[in-house]
């Protein structure tokens, strides 16, 4: 008989049909109207019932399947009873065809950290711009982001009635990533996607550093990653504090499965054990290629402003 997949190939085959799940929530509360806003520290830091519904969605669907795995999400909810139409138990039967890389077959449940955006652009999600909201599924080992699944809910909304709505993402260290087309930036042209509600001084002037030829700004980390991948910019330059684990995790597993490279602005890479502080305080600097062009020409006063 064939032996079971890994562990690992289960959780990402399982989070992939978590995402698809989660994303037709993200549209149910959409079309029902009442998006449920709450502000936690502010007018850009927004929480839906979309948010609330996801992360519980998520969380208990992934925690039934795989007791021991930690699971860190971004919403600070109780963990009642959750209704069981937010329970998925499914997954991707062609996630688990793959063969698992050999630095993964022997991970065991407590040793995997799942990182959880429920809703990655909130702001965007009640503002409209439904194109830049992302549901991310972060899985870490050793510290280290492995695997990831992103999850687009309105991916295609603007083509028209007939148009398959969403698209899942997913990518695993060793394996690749898949359900996008891998294209590079035009080669010799600086475009830089950053931030669209968080600017500041900072953010600015490290760009106007990098000297681009054009900036992109639009909301979501993993909105971000997918324009670095889909070769739309060339690097992701956000030069202030406020990005957190569960935004990067899973892009970062994406990103670096197809040879990206994201770090903070000193050039750190990120930790992802479950004892971490949860904040990048030290933002993020993010390309599919010529990483180091862009690292070496960060201003040492955007450097000295933000410390790890």
């Amino acid at each position: 008989s064939m032996a079971s997949p890994a562990l690992l190939m289960r959780v990402v085959a399982s989070a992939y049909s978590v995402a698809e799940r989660a994303a037709r929530i993200v549209r149910n509360v959409m079309d029902g109207g009442d998006l449920g806003i709450v502000e936690k520290t502010g007018a850009n830091d927004l929480q839906t019932k979309a948010d609330r519904l996801v992360q519980m969605s998520i969380c208990a669907s992934l925690a039934r399947k795989f007791p021991k795995v930690t699971i860190i999400g971004e919403e600070e909810l109780t963990t009642d009873e959750v209704s069981e139409e937010l329970i998925e138990d499914g997954h991707c039967e062609e996630i688990l065809k793959k063969t698992c890389p050999a630095q993964y077959t022997g991970i065991k449940e407590e040793e995997l950290v799942i990182w959880v955006d429920p809703l990655d652009g909130t702001k965007e999600y009640t503002e409209g711009l439904l194109d830049h909201v992302t549901v991310l599924i972060g899985i870490a080992y050793g510290g280290k982001a492995i695997a990831g699944v992103i999850n687009q809910p309105y991916y295609n909304y603007e083509a028209g009635a007939d148009a398959v709505l969403g698209r899942t993402i997913w990518g695993v260290l060793g394996i690749g990533a898949f359900g996008f087309q891998l294209t590079e930036a035009p080669a010799g042209k600086h475009i830089i996607v950053t931030t669209r509600s968080h600017g500041s001084t900072l953010v600015n002037d490290c760009i106007s550093a990098l000297n681009p030829d054009s900036v992109i700004r639009v909301g979501g980390a993993g909105n971000k990653i997918i324009q670095l991948i889909e070769g739309k910019a060339s690097a992701y330059v956000f030069a202030s504090p406020g990005c957190k684990k569960w935004d990067t995790c899973a892009p970062e597993a994406i990103l670096h499965a197809v040879g990206g490279k994201i770090t903070d602005i000193h050039g750190n890479s990120f930790q992802y054990n479950k004892e971490v502080k949860h904040m990048n305080s030290a933002g993020v600097l993010a390309s599919l290629r010529n990483y180091e062009y862009y690292a070496s020409r960060i201003p040492n006063n955007v450097k000295q402003s933000l410390v790890p």
